[in-house]
């Protein structure tokens, strides 16, 4: 690509990014404060259309956080979101996510790509699916009203199918333990649920392995290291800073936009470091009924290429062991449904899933696109 079309994209970029990230700000209603003296509850008809309510006064006459927004289905933010909310002072909940995402067919910048050029490259082998599912437990706790502590662990299964230049397939497996995170949420200016805005601080801790093996055909029955895709960890401390939003309005709308970006501080001992990561999302959800809401999103990820090298892999083999053809850019459109338990033995129980397909792909190819995503979950406050 030339220096001139290299310098457009560069500006082009963060300016899509930013628009990306502002769509939820511009979508949201103003936001007020009321607190006549004599209110002893929310009453929606003393705000202006389109205003949120963000406090109101309790029964002895102080000004108290209104935190409906936070019990309705869409007090949470869809499923594959994490770290939009917080949580009272001694007060936890635990969750569980189910993710799979699908891969299949190459892709280099913005157009696919078939195995035969993947061939013609000089390439030995060719990726043609690759199947990646994790298992993610996570925990909140309140410290204080302003304060809330995360700690999540994933466990993963990755499986990649590839064909040879000689049409022989083959496919190699990994399964295991991912990188923890441990970190924090702050609130830096609103109230609970509604016009609450959110700092995000998370450690992510090598905690996965970087040394997955699997035999391949070239390794006549040897477990061999596999490429970086099929890796569990990074094998890197990595901070990751981000900011939250999140709205509400009394007539069951909500709106909320994130963005976080993953920084590795070190380089592993395998020789290498991943890219940062980059994401952005905003959303808009509707509440259906007092158990109920539906969503809609938009995502945003910038990978960067890896930094480094690992001695054991060779570059001219396979595209997933070359270390310059591991980023890219995507935009996910996906929909999701949030669910409350209002009585019962689920009361308080929150259930959701969120569907996600990718609308543009920009792959510093050849590299496997993604064809679609799929989270499904559980939450419980205590």
């Amino acid at each position: 690509m030339s220096k001139p079309a290299q310098s457009l994209r560069s500006l082009v970029r963060p300016s899509a990014a930013a628009l990306l990230a502002g769509t939820a700000l511009l979508l949201a209603p103003p936001v007020r404060a009321v607190t006549d003296p004599g209110a002893g509850s929310v009453d929606p008809f003393r705000a202006s259309a389109g205003e949120v309510v963000l406090f109101e006064r309790d029964g002895d006459g102080g000004v108290a956080e209104a935190g409906a927004h936070h019990d309705r289905p869409d007090g949470h933010a869809p499923l594959g979101v994490m770290g939009d909310h917080l949580h009272a002072p001694g007060s936890f909940m635990l969750s569980v996510r189910a993710m799979s995402m699908h891969m299949s067919g190459l892709r280099d910048g913005t157009h696919r790509e078939s195995s035969a050029d993947t061939f013609a490259r000089g390439f030995a082998v060719a990726p043609e699916t690759m199947t990646m599912e994790m298992l993610m437990l996570g925990a909140m706790a309140g410290v204080s009203d302003d304060v809330t502590l995360v700690a999540m662990l994933p466990y993963l299964r990755n499986e990649m199918s590839h064909v040879t230049a000689g049409g022989a397939q083959f496919t190699t497996k990994s399964e295991g333990l991912g990188d923890a995170r441990v970190g924090g949420i702050v609130r830096l200016a609103g109230a609970k649920g509604d016009g609450l805005l959110l700092g995000n601080l998370a450690l992510s801790l090598p905690t996965g392995t970087t040394n997955a093996k699997d035999s391949t055909p070239a390794s006549g029955g040897v477990d061999v290291r596999l490429p970086y895709p099929m890796q569990l960890g990074s094998g890197t401390y990595d901070v990751i800073p981000g900011l939250t939003y999140t709205t509400a309005t009394p007539d069951g709308w909500s709106f909320g936009a994130q963005g976080n970006v993953r920084i590795p501080l070190e380089t592993n001992d395998r020789g290498y470091r991943l890219g940062r990561r980059t994401e952005l999302t905003t959303w808009v959800a509707r509440e259906l009924s007092d158990s109920t809401s539906v969503s809609t999103r938009l995502g945003y990820t910038r990978k960067a290429n890896i930094h480094g090298a690992d001695p054991l892999l060779n570059p001219n083999m396979v595209p997933t062991a070359d270390p310059n053809r591991q980023g890219g850019e995507r935009l996910d459109l996906l929909v999701g449904l949030n669910w409350l338990g209002q009585d019962g033995a689920l009361k308080g129980h929150r259930f959701a899933i969120e569907f996600g397909v990718p609308v543009w792909q920009d792959l510093s190819g050849p590299q496997l696109e993604v064809d679609r995503t799929l989270v499904f979950g559980w939450q419980k406050a205590f």
